[in-house]
């Protein structure tokens, strides 16, 4: 990364070894690096005597002579593909401060606040410094006008994925109010068991503090036990989650289950120990002593309202339960939604990779020109594979690059700036891609820099540039009228293709063959602007991607030994990245709802089987005066429905109120589509009805005489 020599000092860090580069060392092209902990530990072994020692960069000598701290980590990038590992002077070329007066800007700016400022006061200033660039624009930038902003850099890092991680944290606090509420019944059931034991205590003259300072320190080990296996359990989860984790996710690194972490973790055990332990330990020893003694400890069915307190914990959990189904539905539907969308081109069978020329041996056009001819040429003789090409912008990798451009017949004064994404490309790379022709033609071998321009745009570009026209053989050329830069023409129409993630907007997109941007922007400068002096080579082969990894490779080394390709993997794995996010969601979700369910099983059965065995008398009564097995079955069979009706009644309520918070996550599929609702819905009732099967037939199978005598 190139960086001025302010920036360091701006962020308030100092090197672990050595200095930052100054501003001196900067404006006199002083070639030095500072490099990150991890180069420095994983290149060079923690070697002592680095400062000074020699590297060589795109094929130029760097002198080290810094080494930042461990946790260093600017600019604050996306995913860990992109952590910068060495920081280099700016030292801007004359040709770079050329193309700031073109109205090309391609750098960003880090600032410090200061003792009192606020950041609306920061965003006033960077405005106000934005319209007086503007002002000073050349005759032929008139009609641009840009506004500034500033945006704190924490919220720059994680704006982005907060509603994920907020989301998260909602799901966890639910499955764990889940776990409250089935940990609570099944203390009050076993305080319910022993409340014969607790009357006969308070008959002996034990307070009702003692008991439940003893319900409360019972429930509280017990938490604190699961506390302590749950970290255990998380630390190997967190291991295996950061490989599994989304690119996009920023500062993965530092995702670990620290002091922070512990003493939190334990704190919320001991907290939903104290409450899960005292309200059963209040209702067992509210009921009356006389009347406690009284009763059997097996054929007592307990006081009304403890009953009631199990039933509504039951339901509670249900419709909690039913709150994550319906949101894993939506998020299922979601993703198989986005997965349906046509991305515009053919994933399957493709390989690319990323180069980058080293200017020192492809300081002009030609000498790219000749590298990019030579590997495709090398690729297409190659008899596994079909078709091979290069370009500047490569669809579903997040990044693309954007030009403005006017169209033929546009009125100058009414004209507006309008921006598309602009592409180089050579070889036969949209047969590469497989990416649809659907009017005209692709770029050939003829169209060459000292041919008339063409161009390619996609179908949208087309219909909002020539609305009910053919756009085959409309012209147009770069920037706004005023600049009278050459005209193209536009040979082909393509389909468009996703340059995000599918569930993103396709856009105005345009290409040009890669000899001919340096004509088609008219300038001096548009060479060294234009130039494609990195890219992606993309090859398509009937074998499995991972089986030409090696072949191209060998091409590229064949023509520059010294060249690497970087981020080397098949479009699948491509499209999979920038995917990731929205499947990190619906994985994380989904298993948070089947957890949920979980819960919501032993809770039934819990409740279910106890009340069984509460009314074993009632039960052989029952069966002794004529009634049917299958009656009896059919009976507790219905108490667990019913538990799991109205858990549903109130579930489908949360899914309401939960659906306007998860909407912003979905894709094509509404938060309320009673589809999902009704789904969810049946799933829950015959979950209910499965956790109530083992004990209607215990007591279906029950012998009338033995459970009479047991009375």
């Amino acid at each position: 990364m190139r960086l001025t020599a302010g920036v360091f000092p701006t962020l308030g860090v100092e090197p672990l070894l050595g200095r930052v580069f100054t501003r001196e060392e900067e404006n006199g092209n002083r070639m030095v690096a500072i490099i990150s902990y991890a180069t420095w530990l994983n290149r060079f072994h923690r070697d002592a005597a680095i400062l000074g020692r020699t590297i060589d960069l795109d094929n130029r000598p760097y002198t080290v002579i810094g080494v930042m701290p461990r946790d260093f980590e600017f600019p604050v990038q996306v995913g860990r593909l992109n952590h910068t590992e060495l920081w280099v002077p700016m030292s801007l070329t004359r040709e770079e401060l050329a193309q700031a007066h073109e109205g090309v800007w391609a750098y960003q700016m880090v600032a410090r606040l200061k003792e009192g400022a606020t950041v609306q006061q920061a965003a006033s200033d960077v405005d106000r410094i934005a319209q007086v660039i503007s002002r000073n624009f050349p005759p032929s930038m008139a009609a641009i006008r840009i506004r500034g902003d500033a945006v704190p850099l924490r919220e720059r890092v994680a704006g982005n994925v907060r509603p994920m991680l907020n989301a998260l944290l909602g799901a966890v606090g639910i499955v764990l109010l889940m776990a409250c509420v089935n940990v609570a019944g099944l203390l009050l059931v076993r305080a319910i068991r022993r409340r014969r034991e607790y009357a006969l205590r308070l008959a002996l003259g034990a307070g009702s503090g003692r008991i439940l300072r003893e319900s409360v320190v019972e429930g509280t080990v017990l938490s604190i036990a699961g506390g302590l296996i749950g970290l255990a359990l998380a630390t190997g989860i967190v291991r295996v989650a950061l490989h599994l984790l989304p690119e996009s996710m920023p500062r993965i690194d530092e995702i670990a289950i620290n002091g922070t972490v512990v003493g939190f973790a334990l704190l919320l055990a001991l907290v939903t120990g104290l409450l899960c332990s005292l309200a059963p330990a209040f209702a067992a020893t509210r009921t009356g002593m006389m009347e406690s003694l009284k009763q059997s400890s097996l054929s007592t069915t307990g006081a009304g309202s403890h009953a009631r307190l199990r039933s509504a914990l039951v339901v509670v959990e249900i419709a909690i339960a039913l709150v994550l189904l319906t949101s894993s539905g939506a998020f299922l539907r979601s993703f198989e939604k986005m997965r349906s969308v046509d991305p515009g081109f053919q994933p399957e069978h493709v390989l690319v990779a990323w180069y980058q020329l080293p200017m020192t041996r492809y300081s002009t056009f030609a000498s790219a020109e000749l590298f990019r001819h030579a590997v495709v040429e090398r690729l297409e003789g190659e008899s596994r594979i079909a078709a091979a090409g290069l370009t500047n912008s490569l669809p579903a990798s997040g990044f693309s690059g954007q030009a403005a451009y006017t169209i033929e017949g546009a009125p100058i004064a009414s004209w507006k700036l309008i921006f598309a994404t602009f592409g180089t490309v050579s070889g036969d790379y949209f047969r590469a891609m497989g990416i649809p022709l659907l009017d005209g033609r692709y770029f050939t071998r003829d169209d060459r820099a000292n041919t008339p321009l063409v161009v390619i745009v996609n179908t949208s570009m087309a219909k909002h540039s020539w609305p009910g026209q053919r756009a085959i053989g409309k012209r147009m050329h770069v920037g706004n009228p005023r600049k009278g830069y050459p005209w193209a023409t536009v040979v082909g129409v393509i389909a468009d293709t996703k340059l995000g993630a599918r569930d993103e907007p396709s856009g105005d997109q345009w290409y040009a063959p890669d000899e001919q941007p340096a004509t088609l922007f008219g300038s001096d400068v548009a060479e060294a602007l234009q130039q494609p002096a990195d890219g992606y080579i993309v090859v398509r082969s009937a074998l499995p991607p991972e089986q030409m990894i090696g072949t191209l490779r060998a091409t590229v080394a064949e023509i520059d030994p010294s060249l690497a390709l970087t981020d080397v993997k098949s479009m699948g794995e491509v499209m999979a990245n920038v995917e990731a996010p929205r499947r990190f969601n619906t994985d994380l979700i989904t298993i948070f709802a089947v957890g949920g369910l979980l819960l919501a099983i032993t809770g039934i059965y819990a409740v279910v089987a106890f009340s069984v065995s509460q009314c074993t008398q009632e039960i052989a009564i029952r069966m002794a005066v004529g009634a049917q097995r299958a009656g009896i079955a059919r009976l507790v069979l219905l108490s667990g429905a019913k538990l799991a009706m109205l858990g549903c009644g109130l579930g489908v309520i949360g899914s309401v109120a939960v659906s306007r918070i998860i909407s912003a996550f979905l894709f094509g599929v509404s938060a309320t589509d009673p589809l999902i609702y009704a789904g969810s819905v049946a799933l829950m009732l015959f979950v209910a009805l499965l956790a109530s099967a083992q004990p209607a037939i215990r007591a279906a199978s029950a012998d009338p005489a033995d459970a009479l005598r047991t009375t």
